[in-house]
Formats: C-alpha cells, structure tokens, sequence
C-alpha cells in the first residue's frame, strides 16, 4: 500500500472548509430513477460526478437511450465538466428459479433442514427444493462447501453431490421471492464472460452510442479482456475495459487480468459473498497496491454510503469507509442506490466528494511517490515516456510547482502522471472529446479540457497559463511544469519536461 498519512494533523485541519474543486478522487454515479431529469443530472454534475454509470442488469436499450439523451443535455450545460460514460454489463449470474404457487408467493427455509438444489429449472421452488439456473451445479462444488442465496441471506451447506442435483443442509431460517442470486463461493464455474445479452449491449449500444468505459462483470481471466476487445471490434477500439473482480478466481488470476485491463472495480457485493467478509478489505488494499503499481486506474465499490438512499446523512462509519479506500490509493469510488434510486442523490454526491477531498489532504505525496518509483524500477528500468512522467512530477515537488500541464494524444502521458500522485493539480489537454472524458473520469488528480489541434505546443501552454492566472489559479512567480511529445500530434511521444515561471 503507498498512500500514507502524514503526522502532522491539526486542528486547523479539522476545522478547515471544503474545497471540492482541488479534489483528486473521480466519483462514479449510477443513473436511476432518483436522479435521471435534466435537472437532476445538472445537480449530480455540479454536485462533483465524473462518470454516469448505466447498469445494463436492468432496464432496456430504449430507456438507457432516453437517459443517454437526458445526460447529454445536462452535459451540454456544464461542458466545463466532461463526464464520463460507463456500460456496467450484466454479466452471467446464477438465480433460483419461479416460487411454487403453492408457497403463496415466498419460499420458506427452516435451520437443518436437508434440501435438494437442482438444475431442472422448470421445477418450482418449494420448501424441500430449490431450483437453480446453473446446469454445471453438481460439478462445480464440494461436499462441504457452501451456497449462498438471495444475497447471503440464506446459507446451504452441501452434504451429498448427485448427478443434477446436491443435496444440502439449511444453516439458516430464511425466505424469499423469485429469481434471487446464488453465489458458490471459492468454486470455478462454468460460466462465459459475455452472455449474449452482454454482446447485444456492447456492440448495439455501447459502440452504437459512444460510451466511454465498459464495466466488464465477473472477470475471471486475462483471456476474457481479449473477448471483450473482440467483441467491441474496430469501432469500439478506444473504450476503456475496467474489468470487475468479483469472485476468488478473479484474484487467482489478477496479475495477468491487470496486464491486460485498462482498469479495475473492487467489486465488494459479490466478492463478499464469494470470500470471507472478514477478508475482503484485505482484497481491497491488495488489489489496490497492485493497480497503484501497475499505473492502472482503479475504483472501489459497493455500499459506500448504502444509508443515504433513505437517510439525509451518511453513518460515520460509511464516511471512514469512503476515506480509507482514499487512504488505500483509489483513484474512483462509486455510488449505486445512493443516486439511482435514494432520496438524497447529489446530496450523497457531495458528502462522498468531501469526504475524499479531506482524505486527500493527509496523504504523504513524497511517500507516495517515492514508494511508487522504487516498486516499478524493482522490476527493471521504466520506459523512455514513464521515466519523463515521473520526472515531471519528481520535478514539480521539488520545485513546490503550483501546476502541471501535459498535452497528450491518447491520455497515455495524463495516466502516467496520475501514476506518480503528484500533490498539485494536473491540467491535461487533449483533442480528443473522448480521450477528455476518460482523463476526466477515472484519472486521479486530471482535469481535461480539449483543444482544437497541438500545431504550436508553445502558444497553447503559455495561453493556458494566462487563462490560469486570470482565474486565479495561478499567480506572479509561481512555477510550472509542462509535460508533453517533442514531436507534435503524435502520440506516445512524451519526452520533454519544461519549467515556466510566471
């Protein structure tokens, strides 16, 4: 883990207002209902969203399409804050099957009761049987291993395996409706990565409508980002896969995933079903190191402030959480019910903003970046581009810059800036209105802004800091550290590190 907190907290400190537009932290916010007006979308906008999530596990193409259009024109509104577009996919799943009528609706499960889970999924439930959507049931588990159902409320331990169906012990009272989730922790299924529900949803809307991210669920191996890829084909080359890590297999194979992936969910809903609860903050920060590491962008998620979707205020607790995940390296968090569906939308938007900002403030930067620098050059020298970044960034603290500006064709140089956690602000720019909402969307610390072309590096630097310092971001004497390709328009190519003073 590289974040590391300073000794020198203070009273100040605590007492110190918020400033939610020097926050570093990209926030996701999933669309729903509670939020998805115009007006709606402008406050979560204004309230400090980076990326609007659209979660494919419900709804159909014409209804994320209207929202789509709603966002737009919400975005058209504020387009000095690009956000980001993410296609969450729905991923394969494995559900109980349709209650008995006889039930009257719920199912019913008494503590030591021995059950059979079959894979005959036209059977009905019943309070002596289960059905379950996955064929490969009897031979993915163990005798002695568990099924969790309708998420961990119910809890199956098997005690015989037959040849469609096992048999297992009720460890729990429990009841539910239909189709609920089934998790088999600790076991390999037999499951595609892409379902071809997902397919349609890539290639008909994904593509089709320009997102800019694509939520990959249930991400096993690194071969699942090459058929993801596939599948986006030539017209989807330039979406972003954040590959979602949801299950023990996922970790098993993480190194090569992230090798592969342009980005990672801590996905903790399913991972806390398919690992030990008690354990899965250990898969956070170790997953998190890793991303860090390996300059790959990475988001923390799942019920970060669950209480605000029907409570004015977050629990303490919830607040900790959100700041620790900060304290760990995450570059994104994000918020699910809390914006789709809770009465306190861009509300929850601002507590989680503030709540990042102010984590951020007892972050050791030096530490950081030294503990960064010395793991990557452990493993061999850097490239001639990563070595320019990090100079930069090692250059702006020595020289207490007040800024860093970078032009970067594919937002390569932006992310590898970002890499070296640099404590002032980052301005990256671009000619890309994609590559913008990227940088702007999951890059920790960059704020975007597009140009018309890069003929003229010079003139476009010197205008920006003029702009700054007409804002006030900048001032007489302050130095700046510009980032950038000696050749022009040419991406990949950063190789100069240039001082200004204004």
């Amino acid at each position: 883990m590289y974040a590391r907190t300073t000794t020198d907290i203070t009273l100040d400190l605590i007492r110190s207002p918020h400033d939610p537009k020097a926050r570093k932290t990209k926030i996701f916010c999933t669309l729903g209902p509670a939020c998805w007006s115009v007006e709606g979308l402008v406050a979560l906008i204004d309230a400090g969203m980076n990326v609007a999530r659209f979660n494919f596990s419900h709804g159909d193409h014409a209804s994320h399409g209207a929202c789509l259009e709603r966002l737009r024109a919400a975005m058209a509104q504020r387009p000095e804050s690009p956000v980001g577009i993410l296609l969450d996919t729905k991923g394969p799943e494995i559900r109980t099957g349709v209650v008995d009528p006889s039930c009257g609706g719920k199912v019913k499960y008494n503590k030591g009761d021995i059950i059979e889970v079959g894979t005959d999924y036209t059977k009905g439930c019943t309070s002596s049987h289960l059905a379950c959507s996955y064929p490969s049931l009897p031979s993915s588990v163990k005798v002695g291993g568990n099924i969790l159902v309708a998420d961990g409320s119910l809890l199956l331990e098997v005690t015989e395996i037959k040849v469609k169906s096992v048999m297992a012990k009720v460890l729990n009272n429990a009841s539910f409706g239909d189709k609920k989730n089934m998790n088999l922790p600790g076991c390999i299924v037999d499951l595609p990565t892409l379902t071809p529900k997902d397919c349609d949803d890539l290639v008909k809307f994904g593509v089709a409508n320009g997102v800019d991210f694509i939520a990959a669920s249930f991400v096993r191996k690194a071969s699942d980002i090459d058929f993801i890829r596939q599948t986006l084909g030539p017209a989807g080359k330039n979406i972003k896969i954040i590959a979602k890590i949801e299950n023990q297999e996922g970790m098993e194979n993480f190194d090569a995933i992230l090798e592969k992936t342009d980005g990672i969910m801590v996905a903790r809903g399913d991972l806390g079903m398919e690992i030990p609860i008690e354990k899965v903050f250990l898969a956070q920060k170790w997953m998190i190191a890793k991303c860090n590491a390996a300059g790959k962008p990475v988001c923390t998620a799942t019920q970060m402030l669950e209480s605000m979707i029907t409570n004015p205020r977050p629990t303490r607790a919830e607040c900790a959480d959100v700041a620790n995940a900060v304290l760990d390296g995450t570059d994104n968090v994000m918020l699910s019910g809390e914006t789709a569906n809770g009465e306190f939308s861009a509300d929850a938007v601002t507590y989680m903003s503030n709540t990042c900002y102010n984590a951020e403030q007892i972050i050791n930067n030096d530490d950081e970046f030294n503990a960064i620098r010395h793991k990557v050059l452990a493993k061999g020298p850097m490239n001639a581009p990563e070595s320019v970044a990090s100079s930069a960034v090692k250059t702006a603290i020595d020289l207490k810059s007040k800024l860093i500006i970078t032009l970067t064709e594919s937002g390569t140089t932006a992310r590898q800036v970002a890499k070296y956690r640099p404590p002032m602000p980052v301005r990256a720019f671009t000619t890309d209105i994609q590559v913008a909402r990227q940088m702007n969307g999951y890059m920790k610390g960059i704020k975007s802004t597009v140009v018309p072309s890069f003929q003229g590096t010079d003139s476009i630097i010197d205008n920006a800091i003029k702009g700054y310092v007409a804002s006030g971001l900048l001032s007489a004497g302050d130095t700046v550290v510009a980032c950038y390709g000696a050749k022009e328009a040419t991406s990949g190519s950063a190789s100069t590190v240039r001082v200004i003073t204004v």
